[in-house]
């Protein structure tokens, strides 16, 4: 049964940084496309980033693009979301997402496109 558990929210002030953590099992991710999504209250579960599976390249959603780092440790099955300069907007449940697939070089932005999904991790960021 594979599983995605996130970790690492918490309440932080306006231009803080925060790491959060996915974690895998079930299966090995190594070879797929893991990305992030949040959702805010009253809005759509939007797509912040993913991490492809050839060497770790990464794309990002334009609000996140130079504040948001992913990186991923295959050895430990786990793909990391470091979030720099966090404003009030970036306040959500963020949520972690893997592909079944393997060995893609297509970009995924939507969240149709992940089959298996975290629980989520508040992220507050108070102004």
């Amino acid at each position: 049964q594979v599983q995605l558990v996130e970790s690492g929210g918490g309440l932080v002030q306006a231009g803080d940084s925060l790491r959060l953590s996915c974690v895998a099992s079930g299966r090995s991710f190594s070879s797929s496309t893991m990305g992030w999504f949040r959702q805010a209250p009253g809005k759509e579960r939007e797509f912040v980033g993913a991490t492809r599976w050839s060497g770790g390249s990464t794309y990002y959603a334009n609000s996140a693009k130079g504040r948001f780092t992913i990186t991923r440790d295959n050895a430990k099955n786990t793909v990391y979301l470091r979030m720099d300069s966090l404003k009030p907007e970036d306040t959500a449940v963020y949520y972690c997402a893997a592909r079944r697939d393997t060995y893609s070089g297509n970009y995924y932005y939507t969240r149709n496109e992940y089959h298996y999904w975290g629980q989520g991790t508040q992220v507050n960021v108070s102004s």
